[in-house]
């Protein structure tokens, strides 16, 4: 099972990841390109809700895909285009997190790979063997 850190002796994280997760042996490593707010039939919803909703769906299908699940995720980084959503994008990760506490960077950004995009996220999984 991989191995959270949240020392006591530092600041708490301030929302639902941890300061760092180990990976044991013999892991099985799968890394996840950044995965946008496309649904199947190449559409992108209007908004920022529906497009991190999507993210999340398309993420964690990658990791079904891989026979894999939300708390397999080791690490990952979010990409949003307007610091006004950060808190809906909280809510986002909080709903689809459950209980797992992946390490998390949260950066804005100027603009994502295509000008409809607001939001992306890439991430790293480690399933023990």
């Amino acid at each position: 099972m991989n191995k959270i850190y949240n020392p006591q002796d530092i600041a708490p994280t301030t929302g639902t990841y941890s300061h760092a997760v180990e990976v044991p042996p013999n892991s099985r490593l799968l890394y996840l390109c950044g995965e946008v707010p496309i649904r199947p039939d190449g559409t992108v919803p209007a908004d920022f809700d529906e497009q991190a909703d999507m993210v999340w769906h398309n993420l964690k299908r990658v990791l079904a895909a891989a026979e894999m699940d939300i708390n397999d995720v080791v690490k990952m980084t979010a990409y949003i285009v307007d610091p006004a959503h950060r808190d809906a994008y909280r809510e986002a990760r909080n709903r689809n997190l459950g209980k797992a506490r992946p390490t998390s960077t949260l950066l804005v950004v100027a603009r994502l790979g295509r000008p409809e995009w607001l939001v992306e996220i890439d991430a790293v999984a480690a399933k023990p063997a």
